[in-house]
């Protein structure tokens, strides 16, 4: 009996090592955002020619999300999820190759940055070290995709 409960026990600790995890990444070919614009949209406007899934800062940006912390206080967290939302659809909105909907999720994003800077003052030292360490590696990769699209 003790053998068969042992051979269980080590068929699924292997099989639930050995199975793939899924890909939450905001870049995943299988979750697609509304960002994504129609043809008349890319007939009237610039395109953005830019590869987001080959792009570093975009996976940069991708895993900063997806390992952002919690915090103690509500509020900041509320605005860190519409942050990172923001975020998403802005990467969306880039390999969508949709201009009008990457300017409104970089507004929402400089909106959203605005209220968390606002709301990190009431943090303890070493929460307002992290919030700040996350925010400005966000800051520069959307600073580096946004210059990489202007030269285009």
């Amino acid at each position: 009996m003790k053998q068969i409960i042992f051979f269980g026990v080590l068929i699924i600790t292997i099989s639930s090592c050995t199975t793939e995890k899924p890909n939450f990444s905001p870049l995943s070919n299988s979750f697609y955002s509304e960002a994504k614009g129609s043809d008349s949209d890319k007939e009237t406007q610039n395109s953005i020619e830019m590869n987001v899934k080959e792009n570093v800062n975009a996976s940069e940006i991708s895993n900063l999300t997806a390992t952002f912390p919690q915090f103690k206080i509500t509020a900041l967290n509320t605005e860190i999820t519409s942050l990172k939302y923001s975020l998403q659809n802005y990467l969306y909105a880039i390999d969508a190759n949709n201009v009008s909907g990457k300017n409104k999720a970089l507004k929402d994003f400089e909106k959203s940055y605005k209220k968390i800077q606002k709301l990190r003052q009431s943090l303890n030292t070493d929460d307002n070290e992290v919030l700040n360490r996350y925010l400005v590696r966000l800051k520069s990769n959307v600073s580096a995709i946004e210059d990489s699209i202007k030269r285009n």
